[in-house]
């Protein structure tokens, strides 16, 4: 690579882009790219780079290495940054600000694209057939009808495959280069594997009955002794030696009385932190001697069932997902509020979580209903790992922000399985990769800029 002259511009906004909500699995990687890059609705995107024609009123706004960057392409992709800004209901930052992003992202598409190049990294017709059969897919359209839809758009299919052909160079050059700098050693593997059997070792999954005599917020005080008698009246009958399952349905007010207020077998660390510490010390089939307060109002828990954890067997999760992309330049927070309205409307039936997955959700999961199937730890981003697992098996998470855009998660089965120590070993090793991958990008990214030749062009007199 020729290193004539660099530019002291800022750096450009970093963010990862590197294809994957889910660090596995080939074909779900190579969609979530192509929708990373916008491309799941193919036909209004896939003009991301122009013909480099001599369009009237078009020059070059930067040379990147051997690579063109002109007015023209930055002016389209400004223009659909715009339009996704405002489609969202955000305020359009100032323009000035908004190019300026816009052409970084593109210099840092280019350096990547050249670096790809450079270093041998090809991709094959087949590779773009593929990709084109995905994109496809994921509108729902056959090749034939994707084709027509891009004529008719005024998008020629050799410049749509090309694009596509950049994309996979680029995400070729991430893996090969970023992966090929995270360093994971045996050291690091025991160290996790120590951190989990520890941290086995106090956790427990636990299932708790309770009786619940709720007291309002900001309750006068004989309000209050009046629910504190009622309580104590279910603790009398319990020494009595009344069953608990009956006491709770004739007296507790929670959503669970019918049951026996047996809330279900749940890891302790998705029960309020004072039922843990309420039935740590418990036998199992005791109950609290006396009642404990919360802002709901007064508990008896009863302890039905504890499991020990092993930290050989992890817990895995079948979940589905609706990703929103944030646009290029803009804020997440009206991202958030579509979100959050999706979710109402889902949680009150007006809308079917899986319909709108097809229909609205950028992310190759889409085409499945958002479906991403049987997952571990470690193999979902850190953000949307941490959601995942807080949520009930049915629930709705709140709005998600990731490096992706804003998801909406919705749990659909859990289980529990035993792995033997050289799959536990891989998982951890995996796990530690996907820590350390975001900085190692960051690195590559700085040192791509650092020795490229870039030249900043003024527009002509």
């Amino acid at each position: 690579m020729t290193l004539q002259h660099h530019t002291h511009c800022p750096p450009p906004d970093t963010t990862p882009r590197y294809p994957a909500l889910r660090r596995a699995a080939p074909a779900l990687v190579l969609t979530a790219m192509l929708a990373a890059f916008g491309l799941s609705q193919a036909w209004a995107q896939a003009s991301a780079k122009p013909a480099r024609s001599n369009v009237s009123g078009d020059y070059i706004v930067a040379v990147v290495n051997s690579e063109l960057v002109t007015s023209v392409e930055v002016n389209q992709r400004l223009e659909r940054a715009k339009a996704e800004i405002e489609r969202n209901g955000a305020a359009l930052p100032d323009e000035a600000v908004l190019r300026k992003q816009v052409l970084d992202g593109l210099i840092e598409e280019r350096l990547q694209i050249t670096f790809a190049r450079d270093t041998g990294i090809r991709v094959d017709d087949s590779d773009i057939d593929r990709a084109v059969a995905t994109v496809a897919a994921q509108n729902q359209l056959s090749v034939e009808q994707l084709r027509e839809r891009l004529r008719a758009e005024g998008t020629e299919f050799t410049r749509f495959r090309n694009n596509l052909r950049d994309q996979l160079l680029m995400e070729r050059a991430r893996e090969r280069e970023v992966i090929g700098r995270i360093r994971v050693n045996d050291d690091d593997i025991d160290q996790l594997l120590r951190e989990r059997s520890a941290q086995a070792s106090v956790e427990a999954q636990i299932n708790v009955a309770q009786i619940l005599i709720t007291v309002p917020e900001g309750a006068a005080p004989d309000l209050v002794a009046q629910r504190e008698a009622i309580v104590n009246q279910a603790l009398t009958r319990l020494r009595s030696g009344e069953d608990f399952t009956k006491v709770s349905r004739e007296l507790s007010e929670d959503a669970n009385r019918e049951a026996g207020g047996e809330i279900g077998l749940r890891e302790a660390d998705r029960l309020p932190d004072l039922f843990v510490a309420a039935v740590k010390d418990l036998a199992v089939g005791a109950y609290t001697a006396k009642a404990i307060r919360s802002g709901a109002g007064f508990h008896i828990l009863k302890l039905i069932d504890r499991q020990s954890v092993s930290a050989n067997k992890v817990v895995q999760t079948r979940a589905r997902h609706i990703l929103l992309k944030v646009p290029e330049g803009g804020r997440p927070e009206a991202v958030i509020r579509r979100v959050e309205d999706l979710r109402r409307q889902i949680e009150r039936g007006d809308k079917v979580f899986e319909a709108e997955a097809r229909s609205v959700s950028e992310d190759g999961s889409a085409a499945a209903g958002g479906e991403l199937g049987w997952a571990g730890p470690g193999q979902f981003v850190p953000e949307f790992e941490q959601a995942m697992n807080q949520l009930p098996i049915g629930g709705l998470s709140p709005p998600v922000v990731s490096r992706f855009g804003v998801h909406l998660i919705q749990v659909q089965e859990r289980r529990e399985v035993s792995i033997d120590p050289n799959a536990l070993r891989d998982q951890a090793r995996s796990q530690l990769r996907e820590r350390k991958f975001e900085a190692a990008y960051l690195d590559w990214v700085k040192e791509l800029r650092l020795r490229a030749y870039i030249e900043m062009r003024e527009p002509p007199l």
